[in-house]
């Protein structure tokens, strides 16, 4: 009796998907878990998007089976960037690699082993993966704007209504001083948006008929993300402003959040019948343009050598590279650069402690050395050294603090002093004389940079390809003038006490 080609197509698409399990068995038993229970992510939603995709799939799975098709070739040339793209990831624990490229991998093999028409069914469950992507370190940027709006919604609303706030930043207080609430990162809104536009996916993938349909519930579940934590915040002020401060931060900031995203998620349906009775009855009553093409696109039973060529390969790359990935080791943390801050001669100097903030904030295997400067002219300058560990949350951009304490930054360039570049800007906040502020960036190996970008890209490289964790530092100089002669020549005489 011959064996049906499907039937060889499904074993070998099987033994790819195991071999891409074991390959990808770093993420999926370390790597994952420990992104989705860490604080800074808050990623808790993480877990249960795999188990929707599951059920996308097996739900449809009638469809999938009446779409397969010839195999394509086109399978195994998308293949092959997404096999590099995860390598890069599983040797330097960049997650966000490795679930595109586990991702790209799974549409690939669908592609090579069924049709493009089966790797399109599945293709809504693959990309809902990607939501498994840990966003809020990598687009920390964002963060202060959400919390800047959310902060100006705020006390624009509280102070139309006549309650006597003020705003520093990210902060909002009474006049009186009967509570000051920080707008933290943590509050930024950005877990609740991701976690919204999740939610809105699997909705309407559900409930509307075309992707232009999904693709406006899509968009639109951004804003009422943002309208909810807004919403959020505002009602916190008011409580503490009205009520009592300690109830409104304790009790009522933990469990406003579910509320409010029960409103949203209110919004969501509502937004889902606005967007149907908009487009109107007709369009869900059209045929979908992507009906499956039935299994009649392929032989039934016997083996053509022809068209089992493609699959062969693909399981054979795939096999191949997920055994050689299986065997990379843990990138090894390298030692901490030695440089530490000193006495300058010619400037008192005095050993500042860590903040409160910095220390609960940050790793525990972060170094922080602080010291303040007193120059013979008056002018004070204080500096702070910031050696991260393991995890990349040790460093952050300055532009991320800066404006939540109230500061405008202005005047950004880039100084070269000593052979050492230097991010230079003029701060400037209400009521108070401008002020002088520079930043670089410096690893164990002696580079230096003063471009986030770059250490981000060196950062990457030497862990995915040299699989080894930098010591990145980070290097900080407040000035009480926004003199550029003055900061420069502090510079000068810095680097060499610490290089």
């Amino acid at each position: 009796m011959r064996v049906k080609e499907i039937h060889v197509r499904a074993a070998l698409f099987a033994a790819s998907l195991l071999a891409m399990l074991f390959g990808y068995r770093l993420l999926l038993t370390v790597h994952a878990p420990v992104v989705f229970n860490d604080v800074l992510e808050d990623l808790s939603y993480g877990w249960y998007v795999p188990l929707f995709s599951i059920y996308v799939l097996w739900r449809e799975r009638r469809e999938l089976a009446a779409s397969v098709g010839a195999p394509s070739f086109w399978g195994i040339v998308l293949l092959l960037p997404f096999l590099f793209i995860g390598y890069l990831g599983t040797g330097g624990c960049q997650i966000r690699f490795e679930i595109l490229g586990f991702v790209g991998m799974f549409v690939a093999l669908t592609m090579a082993f069924f049709g493009t028409a089966t790797a399109r069914q599945a293709l809504f469950p693959a990309l809902f993966l990607l939501f498994c992507m840990p966003f809020h370190s990598f687009l920390d940027i964002i963060t202060i704007h959400l919390r800047m709006l959310a902060v100006s919604v705020a006390y624009g609303v509280l102070s139309g209504c006549g309650v006597d706030i003020v705003r520093q930043g990210t902060m909002l207080a009474s006049t009186s001083g009967s509570f000051a609430i920080d707008i933290a990162e943590p509050c930024s809104g950005l877990r609740s948006l991701f976690a919204m536009m999740a939610l809105t996916a699997g909705y309407s993938y559900f409930t509307q008929p075309t992707w232009l349909r999904r693709g406006v519930m899509f968009v639109l579940s951004v804003p009422i993300a943002i309208a909810g934590n807004i919403v959020r915040i505002l009602t916190i002020v008011l409580v503490a402003a009205t009520c009592s401060a300690d109830f409104a931060t304790g009790f009522y900031h933990d469990y406003s959040g579910y509320v409010v995203f029960l409103v949203a998620v209110a919004l969501m349906v509502a937004t889902d019948g606005l967007v149907t009775k908009v487009a109107g009855e007709r369009e869900r009553a059209a045929p979908s343009a992507s009906q499956p093409g039935g299994l009649a696109q392929g032989p039934e039973s016997g083996l053509s050598v022809a068209k089992m060529l493609v699959p062969a390969v693909a399981a054979a790359i795939t096999v191949a590279v997920m055994a050689y990935q299986a065997r990379t080791v843990e990138p090894v943390l390298c030692e901490a650069p030695s440089v530490r801050l000193g006495d300058i001669q010619g400037y008192a100097s005095e050993k500042a402690e860590p903040s409160e903030s910095e220390i609960h904030s940050l790793p525990s295997d972060t170094i922080i050395d602080k010291r303040i400067y007193h120059s013979p002219d008056g002018v004070v300058y204080r500096v702070t050294l910031v050696i991260g560990g393991r995890s990349k949350s040790s460093i952050h951009r300055p532009e991320l603090c800066l404006p939540s304490q109230g500061f405008q930054m202005t005047n950004p360039r880039n100084v070269n002093v000593s052979g050492v570049d230097w991010h230079l800007l003029t701060l400037e906040r209400r009521l108070s004389a401008p002020l002088g502020f520079a930043y670089t960036f410096f690893n164990q190996d002696g580079f230096r940079t003063a471009s986030h970008v770059s250490r981000i890209f060196c950062d990457v490289c030497d862990r995915s390809l040299r699989h080894r964790i930098d010591r990145w530092a980070m290097m900080t100089v407040d000035s009480s003038t926004a003199d550029e002669r003055r900061m420069v020549e502090f510079l000068s005489r810095l680097k060499e006490v610490v290089w």
